[in-house]
């Protein structure tokens, strides 16, 4: 254990230090209370992870508009009116010394019809999935005035976030939302000064962490999320990414956590749409490490990493910090265990259907099946039938986007 640098602490260039190199990484829980924020359900969660031990943990993703979230039943953070239910959650989050950020998060284009919103990207391009792209909401272009409204609603859940107790945010410019959209040329296909060169693309997100950071107290750390690659053919690539981490460098960024794909192409659960083979654990961790050559500030792994060895691994070069996701859905103290000497590991959750995008589901499906049983006080159970894991989930979120679709209309 001496030799390693898992468990040794980590200094941000803010001078924050995070106790260990592990994280919770962010997950989707569709946990949120009827108002949409954290109550009683996600506070539990968070402190089963607390309690397990990770250095740092991320929230899933929140949602800085209320008529634009990823899924049912997500957390939004607009103003101030649930601010101590948030002083909850982030209280959970810190109870056992680690250091908590909420990552903030808009969907743009990828916005399920069923929530009963219009869809606002980059570009008017809609979501193609083969057999679901009828599940999400044709979007339209952003105006340049929206544009900036949304980099004010970043900034301004970042605020609040800080008065909740966060010690910091991580912007989602992964995964295919909104930031990501725009650093595609697939999905980013403007004329003026947010599209075209890499470097207008990455506008919104610059500017975004220039507005945070003149909000908000320089110990409270700024992150990124991003791709390492869209693995999409003509779309966000590794030489892209490395250039973004460069103009990063030059901003006041704490971490960078590299991850990969989109909804049309899951590469952060091991498939990708371009043919690209990835690794069964860590599967960023070969792009990353080369970007680690050029990145000023610490860097994170997330992707599939669910033993300990692996999590030695990513944390031996030129990447700081590992983040843990689906194996902290199944055994949220493993980097206690870990800490301890145990060589505890997590087996995969693996779905061998012949349609990828139903497989998929199914596995997002299991794992959400296991959030669901620790915010209950429950031990997880990742033997789930995969099918009765999606048609379960499925109906849930069938409810869950009546009651937000009604929440709506009572705010109107």
């Amino acid at each position: 254990m001496t030799g390693s640098n898992l468990f040794k602490p980590l200094r941000l260039p803010n001078g924050t230090v995070i106790p260990n190199r592990i994280a919770k990484a962010a997950m989707e829980e569709n946990l949120a209370n009827e108002d949409h924020a954290p109550g009683e359900a996600l506070v539990k969660l968070y402190r089963s992870w607390a309690e397990g031990g990770a250095g740092l943990i991320i929230t899933g993703n929140v949602m800085v508009d209320r008529h634009a979230l990823t899924g049912p039943a997500g957390v939004v953070l607009e103003d101030d009116r649930n601010l101590g239910m948030f002083k909850l959650w982030a209280d959970a989050c810190r109870s056992r010394g680690a250091q908590a950020w909420m990552q903030i998060n808009h969907p743009g284009r990828q916005l399920l019809a069923s929530l009963g919103q219009s869809a606002r990207g980059p570009s008017a391009v809609a979501v193609d999935i083969p057999g679901l792209s009828k599940a999400f909401v044709p979007p339209r272009a952003l105006e340049e005035q929206e544009i900036e409204e949304l980099i004010g609603r970043y900034t301004q859940a970042a605020v609040l976030a800080e008065r909740a107790g966060f010690t910091g945010v991580e912007i989602h410019a992964a995964h295919g939302y909104l930031f990501s959209q725009f650093l595609s040329p697939l999905t980013n296909r403007r004329d003026d000064r947010w599209g075209g060169s890499l470097e207008n693309r990455a506008q919104i997100l610059l500017k975004t962490i220039d507005a945070i950071r003149q909000r908000v107290a320089p110990i409270f750390c700024v992150a990124v999320k991003l791709n390492s690659a869209d693995f999409q053919r003509g779309g966000f690539d590794a030489a892209d990414a490395a250039r973004v981490v460069e103009m990063l460098n030059t901003k006041a960024v704490d971490l960078v956590e590299l991850s990969g794909g989109s909804y049309e192409s899951p590469a952060m659960q091991g498939q990708t749409r371009d043919g690209s083979s990835l690794a069964r654990e860590a599967y960023f961790l070969e792009l990353a490490e080369k970007i680690g050559e050029i990145a000023r500030m610490p860097l994170m792994v997330t992707g599939g990493v669910r033993r300990k060895e692996v999590a030695e691994r990513v944390v031996s070069g030129s990447v700081s910090m590992v983040g843990l996701a689906t194996a902290l859905a199944i055994e949220p103290a493993l980097p206690r265990q870990w800490i301890a000497g145990r060589d505890t590991k997590v087996e995969p959750i693996i779905v061998r259907w012949k349609n990828k995008t139903l497989a998929s589901l199914a596995v997002a499906s299991v794992i959400k099946k296991q959030l669901g049983l620790l915010s209950q006080g429950k031990r997880t159970n990742p033997g789930t039938s995969p099918l009765m894991a999606l048609i379960g989930n499925q109906l849930k979120a069938r409810r869950q986007a009546k009651s937000y679709r009604q929440w709506i209309d009572q705010a109107r």
